[in-house]
């Protein structure tokens, strides 16, 4: 059996925030909260997007060993297709 490995993981939406930053589009989850059918945005979050060098900080203190994160394609491809947005690339 394998050692137990401790890590932590994040939804970029839940933490990015950054909506409008470096070219990002649109996402479903920024139109839900557009519309009403969210309760809150994610326009800000926890602002991964600006501080992600302390939350990474944060995570070595914790002496943790694995981070999984998602991607937000609308930073990556912000029109859904065909142009890739660099910013949004060299952020992740």
């Amino acid at each position: 059996m394998g050692e137990f490995i401790w890590g932590a993981a994040t939804s970029a939406y839940q933490i990015e925030g950054g909506r409008h930053a470096d070219g990002k589009g649109e996402s479903i989850w920024d139109r839900f909260a557009d519309i009403g059918r969210m309760p809150e945005s994610g326009d800000v979050a926890c602002d991964h997007f600006t501080r992600w060098e302390e939350d990474i900080a944060l995570m070595a203190d914790l002496g943790l060993d694995a981070y999984r994160f998602s991607i937000a394609w609308s930073r990556v491809l912000p029109e859904g297709r065909d142009r890739v947005n660099q910013a949004g690339l060299d952020f992740y």
